[in-house]
């Protein structure tokens, strides 16, 4: 079977969040990809930690850099950014299976280049203003389960 999603992390900077986002793409089937620089290494033990047991069953690919990842996955529109700096909220985008859903770093998220290039395919998770955004894998965790929403999956994994 398909990865119903891939998860798209550009430079991540904290091993714990990765090794939990790795679980969450093994419950939802769904394909990892880390784009370097990377702020730990995929050996570590924290990021083995949070993602438990599961490390093993998680398809996870790393990239040298986005240029690289682009090469081989073009960007259309089945790819979808998630920007705190977004206007349309995630509840709005046509996830589609097979969908790229592309996270930033924890402490600035994607670069500007990418959300001028890609404006009409950002999104954000709707906050209270003045609250500090929430966790990247809490983040990844929402878009992606209301990916699953939207494809129906669930009813399969009954």
């Amino acid at each position: 079977m398909q990865s119903l999603f891939h998860i798209v992390l550009v430079e991540p900077q904290i091993p714990q969040n990765t090794g939990n986002i790795g679980r969450l793409c093994v419950a939802a089937h769904t394909t990892l990809h880390l784009i370097h620089p990377l702020g730990f290494s995929t050996k570590q033990k924290d990021l083995k930690r949070a993602g438990l047991d599961y490390w093993q069953y998680l398809e996870v690919y790393e990239w040298n850099n986005l240029e690289s990842f682009w090469q081989t996955y073009v960007p259309n529109t089945t790819h979808f950014f998630f920007s705190t700096k977004a206007s349309k909220v995630y509840f709005d985008a046509n996830l589609k299976d097979g969908g790229f859903l592309y996270f930033g770093r924890e402490d600035a998220g994607l670069p500007p280049h990418i959300l001028e290039s890609y404006a009409n395919q950002v999104y954000k998770i709707p906050m209270q203003k003045g609250v500090r955004s929430i966790n990247l894998a809490t983040s990844v965790g929402a878009v992606l389960y209301e990916g699953v929403r939207q494809s129906c999956i669930y009813e399969r994994w009954k």
